[in-house]
């Protein structure tokens, strides 16, 4: 069988350390059987040989302009079978300006209200592949606010509550953790994921690994 192959793409903001949390990764992708190629430039994207021979795309790449060649050869390289995962701002709050990517991943990071705060990631598929027997759990991080859209497959939730001195009138529920089909790719996502340490609680890292695995393609 042909080795399949990951390629890492790490950079953007520093304040999600990128390559700290995109290396606690690169070892579990080896692990069960990738080629592992690693990019802090985007320009790999505009490669079309490298992003054919490509089954998972990982991307760890906060805010930061991606241009209109590196988007397009993204998008093909989707929608031809490769997968593509990423967790918290590295996939959301990505190129903020690109309106493709945005339809391509689903979503898009609007607000953290609070900043840090304590709330519920609510497990709503426990028989998906990616969150089978995973429990609903708490977390003291940046709790997502999302736009986003209904082609998404929920598997996980938040709620932002209202509070009597914010301006939104009833709780609003974003997803945390979904999957999206684009042509033959598979998308995964997982908002979770603002601190090194967020990544290590284990039903985290658990909901990563499994969706790495499921977002590649073969």
């Amino acid at each position: 069988m042909q080795q399949r192959r990951a390629l890492v793409v790490r950079g953007g903001w520093d304040g999600h350390a990128p390559v700290e949390a995109a290396e606690l990764f690169v070892p579990f992708l080896r692990e069960h059987g990738f080629a592992v190629t690693v990019s802090d430039s985007l320009e790999v994207y505009a490669d079309e040989d490298t992003m054919r021979a490509t089954d998972l795309v990982v991307q760890c790449w906060t805010m930061g302009e991606i241009l209109a060649d590196e988007l397009r050869g993204l998008r093909a390289a989707v929608a031809a079978g490769t997968g593509f995962a990423g967790w918290h701002g590295g996939v959301v709050d990505s190129f903020r300006m690109a309106t493709d990517y945005l339809q391509m991943v689903g979503a898009q990071f609007a607000a953290h209200p609070g900043d840090v705060v304590e709330h519920t990631v609510d497990v709503r598929d426990a028989e998906h592949p990616i969150t089978q027997g995973v429990a609903s759990f708490s977390l003291r991080s940046e709790q997502y606010w999302l736009l986003t859209d209904p082609l998404n497959e929920v598997l996980a939730t938040t709620t932002v509550p209202a509070r009597a001195d914010d301006p939104w009138h009833r709780p609003v529920t974003s997803p945390v953790v979904w999957t999206r089909r684009w042509g033959a790719g598979r998308i995964f996502v997982c908002t979770v994921g603002h601190q090194l340490a967020d990544l290590e609680v284990p039903q985290v890292r658990t909901v990563v690994e499994r969706g790495l695995l499921w977002s590649a393609r073969g």
